[in-house]
């Protein structure tokens, strides 16, 4: 079996520059739970080990080390508490309280609440810890502050603030973005060059369309994004736009915007289907993902996951522009067999 050419930087930048790597880059998303089930069925050390023995061109994530104020008692830095929830096979941290939920001026935000100050982050220890990966892609800085937003306000009345209080949106939108906009300034002052990929994220789309109006994402959201994509370009990183769901209906706009590379492509949701993403913005995009994590991955057999990695390299590969993943998180419900399925599958296809 002939050696890889490349390393998982180059592979990625390959792609990222529409040239044709060694074979086809991977990527791992997967929660702790289900990363601890992989390696007890590998016999891996540690999820390193698994990166190397899977050929996954996993990318090392940098960012601040926050060293501001204790946070209040059982919340977040923002004010935000959650709980740990049970769900059988794991566990996810839910939302249970919002600090903003009473308020219903900008006024009265201003008088009780302490937004985080860019300073609270420390940044000096980047360029040792990149050090460490010289052949691995580095992503860094982004932006996904209106999911911030809902916590802040809760989920329900973040989505009616949209009609009824359009200005606490605004206010609210401008501190989320100029402090993800500073964090994301000052990791790149601390590696010139070397960021790779900025998450420009936001979860627009549901299983069957948009959640937002259209209208709704060009007022409140894409002006604040293309700021962010600008910095990511003017600092030489690409934008990689994360969105669950159904969200062909806005794809020309976040292209027009900048984006670089769309993330997770569910294709079981309407209007994703690949080979038209692939026909109608495959000149454009780089595809991220597209492994089936609500059926395929979870529950189907190993030979339904082989066919979609080939069914995926197929389409979505076709002449370059794609990165295999699963669609989000990989999860414990789902067989270990079928991830490693995955990944095997992965690589000899996409070298043959």
């Amino acid at each position: 079996m002939p050696s890889e050419q490349m390393t998982a930087r180059e592979r990625w930048l390959a792609v990222l520059q529409g040239e044709k790597p060694d074979r086809i880059p991977t990527d791992y998303w997967a929660t702790p739970e289900a990363t601890r089930k992989l390696m007890d069925y590998m016999g891996c050390e540690d999820i390193e080990d698994i990166y190397e023995r899977l050929h996954i061109d996993r990318p090392v994530a940098v960012g601040g080390r926050y060293v501001g104020p204790e946070p209040p008692a059982g919340g977040d830095i923002f004010g935000c508490r959650h709980q740990n929830v049970d769900y059988g096979t794991g566990v996810y941290s839910e939302l249970v309280h919002s600090p903003l939920a009473e308020y219903s001026t900008v006024s009265e935000i201003e008088a009780n609440y302490q937004w985080p100050d860019p300073d609270w982050w420390d940044y000096s220890h980047i360029p040792e810890a990149v050090a460490k990966y010289p052949d691995r892609p580095i992503q860094g800085g982004g932006s996904e502050p209106v999911l911030l937003y809902k916590h802040l306000r809760g989920e329900a009345q973040a989505f009616m603030d949209l009609i009824l209080h359009p200005d606490i949106v605004h206010y609210c939108l401008d501190k989320l973005f100029d402090l993800a906009y500073k964090n994301t300034e000052r990791i790149y002052d601390q590696i010139p060059g070397q960021v790779m990929i900025s998450y420009v994220a936001e979860d627009l789309g549901s299983q069957e369309t948009l959640m937002y109006s259209p209208q709704h994402i060009r007022e409140y959201m894409l002006p604040r994004m293309k700021r962010m994509m600008e910095l990511a370009h003017d600092a030489g990183a690409y934008v990689f736009h994360h969105s669950d769901g159904a969200v062909r209906d806005i794809l020309p706009d976040m292209i027009a915007i900048g984006i670089d590379v769309l993330n997770p492509v569910q294709w079981r949701c309407k209007g994703m289907d690949r080979e038209g993403l692939k026909r109608d913005f495959g000149d454009r995009l780089v595809f991220h993902g597209a492994m089936d994590n609500q059926y395929t991955l979870p529950f189907g057999s190993v030979e339904e996951v082989r066919q979609e990695v080939l069914d995926n390299i197929a389409i979505l590969g076709r002449g370059g522009g794609y990165i295999l993943a699963p669609c989000h998180n990989i999860q414990a419900v789902g067989p270990a067999e079928n991830v490693v399925a995955m990944y095997e599958t992965a690589f000899e296809a996409s070298r043959s």
